[in-house]
């Protein structure tokens, strides 16, 4: 059995910690630790992370990596695979609480257009009882008899604090227009899951469209991810169809980005600016450093409530 060293040790313990980071935060911390650059040693990058996950094998956790839909970011992060009764009480939420999220995520799942995000007055309406009834199946004749009262008397109150306290922990979020989306840890955990439930795939990648573009044409289930749909078109002429039905596509291709160079893990170029221009750029990066900081250590949470919420949410179904 192949034995993790310091270095291994301190990327579990940065994502233990500071919970699912960013691909660019991740390559950082790797790039410290071991003086490579990722992109540049893309295979010893690999097998450190797969020696890692044969370890983790062990006690049935997994670093997993994954494409957080709603801004297209890719993230890494630690999840459990264990799916048990004892898992149900190692997390800090509540069996009404945790009904609660499976009552958002389903609703946000169901949505035939793709947004990936219910308003926060649908997800404050969202009864649990229905939950319920929709997991009894036949079974659910009694009516309010068969509802748990600690469900029955989930107030608004409890389920605005729930809504808060599942954004902190990253199961859900914030978008930009106010609704509630899907957290980074939703899309980590819950991966297999979505494959599971009868979501459309996206054309370009074939993960769960939770959050994508949608054939205009009702009978078509063609969805794209928003960030694959410049991969799956930049190259096209003239008008854009759908690669299943031949609708034409309300889409107009971006217009190319500016590359940015800024990579601190590459060599520093020969030319040197002038000095108060370095001045202003080190300053500039010791302010977007000390903002990364401040960032995790706000999102500190356990290993062992990376995955419980949601598989106590599985056990549900």
């Amino acid at each position: 059995m192949a034995v993790l060293n310091w270095k291994h040790h301190t990327l579990i313990q940065a994502l233990m910690t500071r919970g699912p980071l960013k691909e660019n935060e991740f390559h950082k911390i790797f790039a410290a630790v071991t003086g490579k650059n990722p992109r540049s040693h893309e295979r010893d990058f690999n097998d450190f992370l797969l020696k890692i996950n044969k370890e983790l094998s062990y006690v049935q956790m997994e670093l997993r990596r994954c494409r957080n839909q709603n801004d297209g970011q890719v993230c890494y992060g630690l999840v459990n695979n264990v799916s048990d009764e004892q898992s149900k009480f190692g997390t800090k939420y509540s069996v009404p609480q945790i009904t609660f999220y499976k009552g958002v995520i389903e609703a946000i799942m169901q949505d035939a257009t793709a947004q990936g995000s219910i308003s926060t007055i649908d997800a404050l309406n969202i009864r649990l009882e229905n939950q319920v009834h929709r997991g009894m199946g036949s079974q659910s004749q009694g009516g309010l008899s068969q509802v748990p009262p600690a469900l029955r008397n989930f107030s608004m109150s409890q389920k605005e604090k729930t809504l808060d306290e599942l954004v902190h922990d990253q199961w859900l979020c914030h978008t930009p227009d106010g609704d509630i989306g899907l957290g980074v840890k939703s899309y980590l955990d819950l991966r297999s899951w979505f494959h599971n439930s009868g979501i459309p795939t996206c054309e370009v990648c074939n993960e769960a469209a939770i959050k994508a573009k949608v054939c205009q044409n009702e009978g078509c289930m063609l969805r794209i991810h928003h960030y694959c749909l410049k991969k799956k078109f930049s190259q096209s002429r003239g008008k854009i169809v759908c690669p299943t039905c031949g609708v034409q596509w309300e889409f107009q291709i971006p217009k190319p980005e500016a590359i940015e160079v800024e990579d601190e893990l590459n060599e520093p170029t020969v030319s040197q600016p002038p000095a108060g221009s370095k001045r202003r750029k080190l300053k500039a990066n010791r302010n977007a450093d000390a903002d990364i900081g401040a960032c995790g250590s706000s999102q500190v949470s356990s290993a062992t409530n990376l995955k419980r919420v949601t598989r106590s949410y599985a056990r549900m179904t």
